[in-house]
């Protein structure tokens, strides 16, 4: 899962949320990584994997809670997926990448992280030996971890998140309040099929987030009918 901060790049707010994994999730430390274009990145690791609106819901409550003060604009949220999934092949491609010429993605280090906030790459290609000394130190995170994690996140809308509450649905995900017309009421029912329509309903969201979890939908689904 990868969680991005760009034009401009800027350590400082990205770094709330590097730290606040580790301090608020007790997760292990993201990668980080310089874009080689125009921002920084997060590269989460999962032991295991997960299914997609379920990352991306983690993104989107990351985002909610450590960048909610940040243009919407300027974050990218990303799932890496399996080769032969659907729309695999728009997914972000690991550093290094040559983004153009001597514009280098990379992993770097924390204690340098903020001395790319002017120029986010590297003028040459960092050496793989370098690479895989800064990625080896890291771990991947446990499934019984990323569960905790979520907990703690808990459903957008909630303490720690930026957005404000929806108004309680009715079991056909629709706000009691006639004034509230929006689809993403459903996103704080409990069940994950009303979790997922909620995301993929809330037009407030980002389009990419919005189609990963209608994918992640799909085999609740059958010829149009719910199973």
């Amino acid at each position: 899962m990868v969680l991005e901060l760009a034009r401009p790049a800027s350590w400082d707010g990205l770094a709330k949320a590097w730290r606040g994994v580790q301090a608020d999730l007790e997760l292990p430390a993201p990668a980080i990584a310089v874009s080689g274009s125009d921002g920084y990145q997060l590269w989460f690791s999962l032991a295991q994997p997960v299914p997609v609106g379920q990352a991306m819901g983690f993104l989107e409550a990351l985002r909610g809670r450590y960048l909610g003060d940040v243009a919407q604009e300027r974050i990218g949220m990303h799932a890496c997926v399996a080769a032969s999934a659907p729309g695999s092949a728009q997914q972000p491609v690991p550093p290094p990448v040559e983004r153009g010429p001597g514009r280098w993605s990379a992993f770097v280090s924390p204690d340098l992280a903020a001395l790319f906030a002017d120029e986010p790459w590297l003028d040459i290609p960092p050496g793989p030996d370098a690479q895989a000394d800064l990625l080896s130190r890291l771990a991947s995170t446990r499934p019984e971890d990323f569960k905790r994690a979520l907990e703690r996140l808990g459903p957008v809308g909630t303490p720690g998140s930026t957005r404000t509450p929806p108004a309680p649905v009715d079991a056909g995900g629709r706000g009691n309040d006639p004034a509230d017309t929006r689809p993403a009421a459903a996103a704080d029912r409990q069940d994950p099929r009303g979790f997922l329509l909620g995301i993929m309903n809330d037009r407030t969201l980002e389009l990419q987030l919005r189609i990963e979890a209608a994918k992640a939908l799909l085999p609740y689904f059958e010829c149009g009918r719910p199973l």
